[in-house]
């Protein structure tokens, strides 16, 4: 985890890096700083929090996240972290098809 933290903020001052890609799984890490400006993404998304705690916020309400917390974010559906804490970091799993995958 601390390698991880180590690659954001990024050259350019990106708050989220890439870690590993394979097949249609990508693995990042994310450190927002201020607001999470994130928009809508094309696949679907896990989050697991790394350090910190703040608010998820998505179609579902509004749910506090601390360390260890798994969160899911469907393709195509707003969400975002607000009120989260200076240290706040999460991995980031993308896979699956564009559009995301259909539910059982």
């Amino acid at each position: 985890m601390a390698g991880a933290l180590l690659q954001v903020p990024g050259p350019g001052g990106e708050r989220s890096r890439e870690l590993l890609r394979h097949g249609s799984l990508q693995v990042k890490v994310y450190s927002p700083v201020g607001s999470d400006l994130q928009s809508p993404h094309s696949r679907d998304e896990g989050y697991v929090v790394m350090r910190g705690t703040g608010i998820f916020v998505s179609d579902a309400g509004r749910d506090s996240v601390e360390p260890g917390d798994l969160l899911f974010a469907p393709a195509g559906v707003a969400h975002r972290f607000e009120d989260f804490s200076e240290d706040f970091a999460v991995w980031v799993f993308f896979y699956g098809p564009e559009g995301g995958e259909r539910a059982a």
